[in-house]
């Protein structure tokens, strides 16, 4: 059942608390030596994410090194498009890698009814780490919101420009709108089946929102994630849902003024006082230390730690990062960050 009173539950209830609940984007990664032995057991990386004992022990690790407020489950944005039916994979030193969507094959070879059945081990993670995590630590589930997970799919990886995600927009728009549907529908699908499993908040990342121009930004980032929480807000009303739409500036406020989410990730360029200033609402601000003063630690960290600290916690808040743990980050810089916040007093 869930636990009412976990810290960061009651943030994203709208709570303003003594000390802000704490977790960290990619907290189960490379930085840590326990991970890279798990990495090594399972093979691939996408064998990880299909390995419910490895896939939870990872989950695990940080929890048990620094005492996150919220374990996040290990997997990755792209098994929906997995499940869809196109096949991905992991390059060392490359990232992923899909073969690309052909405009001229009509997106007749992606399944919506095959996601969930072909997601089973990652349900089944949840369900375990459900059973495995501390009764204070909550649980996220996530997945890409339509956008960035589509940009993968037409690009075939990541891309520094998305000419042919945006040449798809602006010149075969029935055809990206029928991919953006697809994918909304899948990743409602995806996040329900991990809900159901035991997840207690979930996350959209769209990680590539930035991307897109303003109007752009509002058909193909705001409106889609809107939908999905929409739809899962429908079925489920006590789950929150927290959207990170990484990039797009003073696009934050239109995401703020919209009010769909409970939680609203900041990434590193948001000015903290603008964004507790400016941000319509009692939904809780998530954010934005940058990954590179984690890596340095010192008094530099604890300046910018006490800096996002005394500048958010005066609303709803959760600490996180503006983007993801690195891997050179030194796991004694996040066992003193958590200490830091742990003892922070306003």
């Amino acid at each position: 059942m869930m636990t009412s009173d976990k810290l960061i539950l009651r943030s994203l209830k709208g709570e303003t608390l003594a000390r802000p609940p704490f977790w960290l984007m990619r907290q189960a990664g490379r930085y840590l030596p326990e991970y890279r032995a798990a990495r090594a057991k399972a093979g691939s990386f996408l064998d990880l994410c299909y390995h419910p004992d490895l896939a939870a022990e990872v989950t695990l690790q940080p929890i048990r090194r620094f005492g996150m407020d919220a374990a996040i489950l290990f997997c990755d944005i792209l098994v929906v498009a997995d499940g869809l039916g196109q096949k991905v994979r992991f390059e060392e030193g490359r990232g992923p890698v899909l073969d690309a969507l052909n405009p001229e094959d009509d997106l007749r070879d992606l399944q919506v009814d095959r996601v969930v059945p072909h997601l089973g081990p990652v349900y089944q993670t949840v369900a375990d780490l459900r059973a495995k995590l501390p009764a204070e630590t909550a649980l996220i589930g996530f997945a890409g919101a339509p956008w960035t997970v589509a940009s993968y799919m037409i690009e075939g990886c990541g891309s520094r420009d998305y000419a042919k995600a945006k040449s798809w927009i602006y010149q075969r728009p029935a055809l990206f709108k029928r991919l953006i549907d697809l994918l909304i529908e899948a990743t409602t699908r995806h996040l329900a089946a991990q809900i159901e499993a035991g997840a207690e908040v979930v996350q959209l990342f769209d990680s590539w929102a930035g991307a897109l121009d303003h109007a752009a930004m509002i058909d193909w980032s705001l409106q889609p994630c809107r939908d999905i929480v929409s739809r899962l807000r429908a079925k489920y009303p006590a789950v929150p849902v927290i959207v990170f739409p990484r990039g797009v500036g003073a696009g934050y406020l239109d995401f703020a003024q919209a009010g769909f989410m409970q939680g609203l990730g900041l990434d590193t360029g948001v000015p903290p006082d603008w964004a507790r200033n400016a941000m319509p609402g009692q939904f809780a601000l998530q954010g934005n230390l940058d990954p590179q003063i984690l890596v340095a630690g010192g008094e530099a960290m604890q300046r910018s730690v006490t800096s996002l600290l005394a500048g958010l916690n005066s609303r709803p808040y959760i600490f996180n990062l503006g983007h993801g743990i690195v891997p050179e980050t030194p796991p004694e810089h996040v066992a003193a960050l958590a200490e830091l916040i742990r003892n922070w007093k306003a």
